[in-house]
């Protein structure tokens, strides 16, 4: 026997997860009989599951490319702080909304991971730039947010305003659209603003105590060699 239904106005897994509950409390199987959920849920939880291994592994290979490209694992950890800031906005999109996280919305959260993640090289990049060339650490990030204020506002802008009409669709497979649009123009609002604030004030917090710790390491043989010397003049 097979038993049909079509979920309206909320998400698939919720559901399931009701009617199950429900079909455990009221329903007496009879020895021999068991019961499956199949369909459209089936294909979400294959899905769901192939994404536990998939997304992992993204984030993994980005750090791997970001310290390659940086060199040291501060920067590379530092740009990866843009993908929770992505996802406050596209968590919180999705909620302004009141849109389900669903398979779609998931997918398009592994697309604003990497947008997020550009601008954080971008910035962190020039402000490096401006570093090797001399200049000290506050005014290396406040000329690089400045300078590299444009080309983050352009990226963030393509990516957003070329997921509009998805978000405001309502023709045929809008349902699979909009989580997707919504979540990665939400991300990219709160990544972008959080990029140009937030990730420059790390940073110099970051690299003043790097240089205030390799300061104190380098002058301690210093101060050692001069006490010996001071003990050993008679």
């Amino acid at each position: 026997m097979v038993v049909k239904s079509n979920v309206r106005g909320r998400d698939l897994g919720g559901f399931v997860s009701d009617v199950r509950r429900a079909v455990s409390d009221t329903v007496k199987i009879p020895a021999g009989y068991f019961t499956t959920y199949g369909g459209q849920f089936e294909n979400q939880a294959r899905a769901t599951r192939r994404l536990g291994v998939i997304v992992p592994l993204v984030l993994l290979l980005i750090a791997a490319l970001l310290y390659a490209s940086f060199g040291n694992l501060r920067h590379a950890l530092l740009v990866m702080l843009n993908v929770p800031f992505a996802l406050v906005g596209g968590i919180g999109a999705l909620w302004l909304r009141g849109l389900n996280l669903n398979l779609s919305a998931s997918v398009g959260f592994i697309a604003l991971f990497g947008v997020a993640v550009l601008n954080g090289v971008v910035l962190l990049s020039y402000i490096n730039q401006l570093r090797v060339a001399g200049r000290a650490v506050g005014d290396a990030v406040r000329e690089g947010a400045e300078v590299r204020f444009r080309p983050v506002l352009m990226t963030a802008l393509v990516a957003s305003v070329g997921f509009i009409p998805m978000a405001v669709s309502t023709s045929a497979g809008a349902e699979v659209q909009r989580p997707l649009a919504t979540v990665v123009i939400g991300g990219l609002v709160s990544s972008t603003l959080l990029t140009l604030l937030v990730l420059p004030t790390v940073y110099a917090w970051l690299e003043e105590r790097h240089l205030l710790r390799a300061t104190s390491v380098s002058t301690v043989p210093e101060i050692d060699a001069a006490r010996a010397a001071a003990e050993a003049t008679p």
